[in-house]
């Protein structure tokens, strides 16, 4: 089953996986992902490593606590689900385009 295999060459394999992996790696780091809810009444962003790094909250919210933490709930929520979905779609491509994570 494996007897035409070279250790040498799938050592190279495994090396070039490495980089590519550290490459990609990087690339989602410095991606900046922005959510949005309550018809733009929060807007929160955050970088490929899960760091908030703005937040923008309307004035009128101020005043109404529940609101916010709905609206700040539901825009932290989409913004892990970005985060999630770009890990998967970069996983994916350094599979060759298989998807581990199964349809969808």
């Amino acid at each position: 089953m494996f007897g035409n295999l070279n250790m040498g060459d799938m050592g190279k394999m495994l090396e070039e996986m490495q980089k590519k992996a550290s490459q990609i790696q990087q690339e989602s780091e410095s991606k900046i992902f922005t959510a949005k809810s309550g018809g733009d009444m929060i807007k929160i962003s955050m970088n490929g490593k899960g760091e908030v790094i703005d937040l923008d909250i309307d004035d009128s919210l101020l005043e109404d606590k529940e609101s916010l933490q709905i609206l700040l709930m539901s825009c932290m929520t989409d913004l892990f689900k970005m985060l999630e979905d770009d890990k998967k779609s970069l996983a994916s491509n350094l599979m060759g385009g298989l998807n581990p994570f199964g349809s969808k």
